[in-house]
């Protein structure tokens, strides 16, 4: 076969195999196709929703600064959503394709056509349409639109190919834990940072604001493809073409570096884990001082290796230490601005609380260990009683401290009973609602590469994640509804005290209740729990 014909037919082999593998994923249950197909027309929604949106913004005056900002903040979420977050982006991972005889250039021609197939470029190549209708005016505008958008949807799928490329043994790795834990901690201040400037927005000035970072941000990529559509529009040619022409260097440097961590990749020996069981020998766990603290028998096994994972794996580390950080930064920051609440202290809790879901897809494929102990209802009842005993004890003193700082800040004491009520009653809704969607929503976290939902499984996680959220917030109500009572009764403050150990109280009989219902549900769906976290 001649170079030129190779080249030419990788491409659609790789497109189809993506196919494959999504329709493969969604053949495997209704309830899997069914979570897929949700999550699908969710997003689709949100999008029209934004693409309507960017068209009503077309003559606005700092149109062209919403959409340059707009579309900075999405090049940001693809470089930095697939490496921490459930995606549903499932392009092929190269490290599945190191045995082959593939070349840089055409595998990585071929995976970046693969990688437009989802609803992740979908979603962005709305975006990207929508901003170039609220910004073109006259023919060069639209002209320069029609390469405009395509060349940013490339440039956004680049960066976020390039950048796992980068990543994938480092994640991968128990050496990359103490950065993919930053990395964590960046993205969750990133986020508020972008949270506060959205609330900003709403005080003098309006969009006004925008504005100054707009024009930094229209000459980098890929915001300079749509600020190139906006310089048309105003007749500044020169700078449109420029603009243009920058966003075509960036596409061609990421497609360079792309290629260079795929040679590397594919020619190199993995050396991140050579001197692994020396290491190993060495590190010393913190939770070894915990033994003596932690109850005897299976409860306190359970507890001491759920704190190892939190400890010693790099993605349950780094999805712990997340939570932790956005469920301090919302309340605190928020303070500090003076537009806080004290209510925004059950954050933490609830931030908290997500961990609880999944509790099975940790494990991995080492969940059989696990699965040859359970024999009964009763079994699975410790073995998740023991799950999230582990969780509250990080859990209900982090909680704590943090309603008492956002009081102490806020310096409204006589809400603190109330607020740690609430937290309580949040915190159990979200366990007993996390065990459930354990056992009947488990995914794969794939130990290799960069995704954290197996392929045909992201549909899946969402659907349980936000599923649980939802409803625990209605599990909640009932303590939330006499929070209200209360506030709104005239002598409301002289019982706001009993909401502490009626939520304390509320939480704890849901917490046992949801650990009770799943028990039977664990034992009895043992093998499709098995088959569904040791993929990937």
């Amino acid at each position: 076969m001649s170079t030129g014909t190779y080249e030419a037919s990788i491409t659609p082999v790789f497109v189809r195999l993506k196919l494959s593998l999504l329709r493969n994923g969604l053949r495997q249950s209704a309830g899997r196709r069914a979570a897929y197909i949700t999550s699908v027309v969710v997003v689709l929604l949100f999008a029209a929703l934004q693409l309507l949106g960017l068209i009503a913004l077309r003559g606005n005056a700092h149109a062209a600064s919403v959409t340059v900002l707009l579309i900075a903040v999405m090049a940001l979420g693809w470089a930095v959503m697939p490496l921490f977050f459930p995606s549903g982006d499932e392009t092929l991972d190269p490290t599945r394709l190191v045995m082959l005889p593939l070349r840089p250039h055409p595998l990585v021609r071929a995976l970046l056509v693969a990688s437009l197939v989802g609803i992740g470029p979908l979603f962005t190549l709305c975006l990207l349409v929508g901003s170039v209708i609220s910004v073109a005016h006259g023919t060069a505008a639209y002209v320069t639109g029609v390469a405009a958008v395509p060349l940013a949807l490339l440039v956004c799928v680049a960066l976020a190919r390039a950048v796992a490329a980068a990543n994938i043994r480092l994640l991968s790795s128990r050496k990359g834990r103490d950065l993919a834990v930053l990395s964590g901690l960046v993205i969750a201040i990133g986020a508020q940072l972008v949270n506060f400037g959205a609330q900003r927005l709403g005080s003098a000035g309006g969009l006004s604001r925008l504005d100054p970072a707009a024009d930094v941000l229209r000459w980098v990529p890929p915001g300079s493809a749509i600020g190139a559509v906006d310089s048309m529009s105003r007749g500044s040619y020169g700078a449109g073409g420029a603009q243009l022409v920058l966003s075509v260097a960036a596409l061609a440097g990421l497609l360079a570096l792309w290629s260079r961590h795929l040679t590397r990749l594919m020619t190199s020996p993995d050396g991140s884990t050579l001197q692994a069981g020396e290491t190993a020998a060495r590190e010393r766990v913190p939770t070894d001082g915990l033994r003596r603290l932690l109850p005897s028998g299976r409860t306190g096994t359970v507890m001491e290796r759920s704190l190892r994972y939190v400890w010693r794996d790099p993605k349950t580390k780094a999805a712990w230490v997340t939570s932790l950080a956005i469920g301090l930064i919302v309340p605190v920051f928020n303070a500090l601005q003076g537009t806080g609440s004290i209510y925004f202290a059950c954050f933490a809790a609830g931030m908290l609380g997500i961990q609880m879901y999944n509790q099975f897809g940790q494990d991995t494929s080492a969940f059989w260990m696990v699965a040859m102990t359970i024999a009964s209802p009763h079994d699975a009842y410790v073995e998740l009683r023991g799950r999230a005993l582990a969780l509250l004890v990080i859990t209900l003193p982090y909680a704590t401290l943090v309603t008492v700082l956002t009081t102490a800040m806020l310096g409204d004491w006589s809400k603190l009973p109330e607020v740690l009520g609430l937290s309580f009653a949040l915190l159990g809704a979200m366990l007993a609602t996390g065990a459930w969607s354990s056992a009947r929503f488990p995914y794969s976290i794939p130990q290799e590469g960069y995704k954290n939902v197996a392929p045909g499984q992201a549909g899946l996680a969402w659907i349980a994640i936000f599923g649980g959220m939802v409803s625990a917030a209605l599990l909640t109500a009932p303590v939330i509804a006499l929070t209200i009572w209360l506030n709104v009764t005239a002598d409301g403050d002289r019982w706001s005290w009993l909401l502490l150990p009626l939520g304390a109280g509320y939480g704890a009989l849901l917490t046992v209740s949801g650990l009770r219902m799943a028990a039977p549900r664990t034992a009895r769906r043992l093998p499709e729990i098995l088959a569904a976290v040791s993929r990937g």
